[in-house]
């Protein structure tokens, strides 16, 4: 399907917004403190805070540059804040107070006259009139001055980065690190905004995609800074539309135990986190979304109880490559999944109070394998004590596994099996009404070929349909790293052991880490979401929002008819004759300087062959013939196939193909599905339309079995090549054309006196 990667917005549709929407407010705080911020009307906003040390500070942001949203839902940079005045009512609770020291402070971040990054300190409470805690609040910022009392120091505004309001609890301490007696709750709200003066007003992005058949992924940990109005403006914007699985994540939602710094054993939402999801669930079910809550075994390590975690036949604990890392909860620890089944009680009742169905996922929930070792986690001390004295001990998944380290892994998935079933039945029993189940498996670990044994671990038959309402896979490693084979063996490996129908089945496409990665990966997404459409899923989501937004990853929605519904496989009917010509163009952009010098600008990295066929047709009947096929083919409505006389094979005119003709690529030892190319010096030229039965293919130059052409000149093996294997082919192929007018103009008269009619035909650029 059609997508880009928008850098920026350049012709899209904009609309205005007043700057310091209450939308476009961010937080941001040091943990393990805990803060949100939600929109609480067209000029209001509220930030709830959850303070753990007595040095908790959080910030409620406004940034000049907006680096969060899709570049064409983006608003526009705008530093300069001169002449410019914010007024606003303030009320607070919870909080030190306006009047006091370390009261509510606007930090301006930018810089001087000088050229010098600084900040500028500004007191609320000498531009507010009204009470310590509720008081309207004016800001000139062109007189604004810096200081506890005025006057102060001037204010340069003109080139400002960002500002952001401080937050702190009662009884702070800078810089302190103590631990409050327990958690300390505060509130904020900013009401009645109002920006006046110059440079009020910002351009932003309004584009409203019609929808395209794709859902999203969204996960807390990555947009709890952000407000849920923000979030659901770019996701209804980018065209999804349906179901949104949200992540809850592994290290903002839970209340902690301010002795411990680890969770609360009971499993307590936090404050923050139950106002923020209580905004997005209502805004999302408003917006007509369906949100799926996400739990998994995953949180982070430094908040979780050490004998909650998985270990392995070593003692080492389980660690993902996060920074900072997050442990494993041990399935068969009866506290650890005590506290999931309690978060997910909470979750459901926000959700269905929101108007939603009780949608939830179990995701990923495995027993983790040590990436460096390979050692599997079974280990930790509740784990030993269900698996006996004479359990076996597995020191790496990847040596072959004797009877009794077999039937540990059967009994550890029997044991992940029975914690996933009590957590899907902890999350009906919390449900109003039918709950509805997803279980989510990360098949490139679980079915890794390196541990061909893991999956009774990690994909148990307790799965089995109908265990769950719906299977979800997603395989994003192998996607990105070009393992199409694997792709291909874990969904019908995982569909054949827990037989879920294709209709209960959904596919998770994505993710992109690292942006330099952008270019490469998300073209391979956006295939892997088509093959998925293709092969029948109907639940389909792009994981995930911060990246898309990041990327500029912007998904077209597919042509009202099916794309190859617009070309007949038929060949043109009549010989071509000698005087019949051939025209490869290309489309180059010069520019001439002044002095006569040019640069040139290649748009196309391949010729398009334009023909013109009409010296070929000798007769009436040949005409006839014509007429009927431009007929049939609603003119240049749809395509054909065309032999061009001069170069219609992978060899030379005058020899014959062989399967060493062309090199298709280097294998790599994963990929097995190639494209059939034809090479001009430097130049690749996609082979979509080569003839049935002319294809050969060599492997280091012998003839390969083992292969199919799966249609539009792609190639397939059964097994991917060995790395570092060449390989080639040989075939006669056709050129996809159209006629290159609505109309065909043919003379009885001239054509009688021997005139040749005119008959252009242009080439088709087909993506397979």
């Amino acid at each position: 399907m059609a997508f880009w990667l928008a850098r920026e917005r350049r012709a899209q549709q904009s609309d205005w917004i007043q700057r310091f929407d209450p939308r476009f407010w961010t937080v941001n705080f040091p943990r393990p403190m805990m803060a949100a911020v939600v929109s609480t009307g067209p000029q209001s906003l509220r930030v709830e805070c959850e303070f753990a040390r007595t040095g908790d500070l959080a910030g409620l942001i406004w940034d000049s540059a907006d680096t969060l949203d899709h570049p064409l839902l983006a608003y526009e940079t705008q530093t300069d804040y001169s002449h410019c005045i914010l007024r606003f009512r303030w009320r607070s609770q919870g909080l030190v107070a306006l009047d006091q020291p370390h009261g509510p402070t606007l930090t301006i971040e930018g810089i001087d006259d000088a050229g010098t990054a600084r900040s500028w300190y500004v007191r609320l409470w000498n531009y507010a009139e009204g009470t310590p805690e509720d008081a309207a609040v004016t800001l000139p910022f062109s007189q604004l001055q810096s200081g506890f009392a005025l006057p102060g120091a001037a204010v340069d505004v003109r080139r400002v980065s960002r500002m952001f309001i401080s937050l702190v609890p009662q009884g702070y301490v800078p810089g302190a690190m103590t631990a409050l007696p327990k958690p300390m709750n505060g509130w904020a709200e900013m009401s009645g905004i109002v920006c006046e003066g110059e440079r009020a007003m910002l351009s932003i992005g309004d584009v409203m995609l019609p929808a395209h058949g794709e859902q999203m992924v969204t996960a807390y940990d990555d947009s709890f800074n952000q407000t849920p109005a923000r979030l659901l403006r770019g996701i209804e914007g980018l065209g999804y539309r349906g179901r949104i699985v949200h992540y809850v994540g592994m290290s903002h939602y839970y209340r902690l135990r301010i002795d411990r710094m680890e969770i609360k054993y009971a499993g307590e939402l936090c404050t923050p986190a139950s106002a923020w999801h209580a905004d997005f669930f209502s805004r999302a079910v408003e917006a007509r979304f369906a949100p799926i809550v996400s739990l998994s075994y995953e949180l982070l390590a430094q908040n979780v109880p050490t004998w909650w975690q998985q270990r392995a036949h070593d003692g080492t604990y389980a660690r993902t490559g996060w920074d900072p890392p997050s442990a494993l909860l041990s399935p068969i620890n009866a506290a650890a999944m005590a506290f999931l089944k309690a978060i997910a009680g909470q979750f459901v009742a926000l959700l269905e109070r929101a108007g939603g169905k009780a949608l939830f996922q179990i995701g990923e929930p495995w027993w983790w394998v040590v990436p460096e070792t390979f050692a599997p986690c079974l280990y930790d001390a509740q784990a030993k004590l269900a698996w006996g004295e004479q359990r076996a001990i597995i020191t790496d998944m990847r040596a072959p596994m004797d009877a009794g380290q077999i039937a540990l892994l059967e009994q550890a998935g029997a044991a992940l099996a029975a914690s996933t079933a009590d957590l899907a039945a902890a999350v009906r029993s919390a449900a109003s009404g039918p709950a509805e189940i997803l279980l989510l498996a990360f098949t490139p670990t679980v079915l890794d070929p390196r541990m061909p044994e893991l999956h009774r671990a990690n994909l148990p038959s307790g799965w089995r349909y109908p265990a769950f309402d719906r299977l979800q896979l997603e395989d994003y490693d192998w996607l990105t790293a070009g393992a199409d084979g694997a792709r291909r063996k874990g969904i019908d490996f995982a569909t054949a052991k827990l037989g879920y129908p294709q209709g209960r089945q959904d596919y998770l496409a994505g993710f992109v880490l690292d942006p330099e990665d952008a270019d490469g990966f998300w073209p391979l997404i956006d295939r892997a979401l088509d093959e998925a459409r293709m092969r029948g899923v109907t639940q389909r989501f792009v994981w995930a929002l911060p990246q898309i937004c990041r990327d500029g990853y912007t998904r077209l929605p597919p042509p009202k008819d099916d794309p190859m519904q617009s070309f007949d496989d038929v060949s043109y009917p009549l010989p071509l004759g000698r005087d019949s010509s051939v025209a490869p163009e290309f489309s180059t952009a010069i520019a001439v300087t002044s002095s006569g010098h040019e640069r040139r600008n290649a748009l196309w990295s391949d010729a398009r062959l334009r023909f013109d066929v009409g010296p070929g047709v000798r007769s009436v009947s040949e005409l006839t013939v014509l007429l009927d096929f431009f007929r049939a083919r609603f003119g240049p409505a749809r395509g054909f196939r065309l032999r061009d006389p001069f170069d219609h094979q992978s060899c030379p005119p005058a020899e014959v193909p062989t399967p060493q003709d062309q090199l298709l690529a280097i294998a790599d030892g994963l990929r097995d599905t190639f494209d059939l190319i034809k090479t001009y010096g430097t130049q690749e030229r996609r082979i979509t339309r080569p003839v049935a039965g002319s294809i050969s293919i060599a492997v280091n130059g012998e003839p390969a079995s083992g292969w199919t052409h799966l249609g539009h000149g792609r190639i397939r093996f059964a097994d991917p090549p060995v790395k570092g294997a060449r390989i080639t082919a040989g075939y006669v192929y056709d050129v996809p054309v159209r006629f290159a007018d609505d109309r065909l103009d043919i003379s009885g008269i001239a054509f009688a006196a021997g005139e040749a009619p005119s008959v252009p035909l242009v080439e088709i650029r087909e993506i397979a």
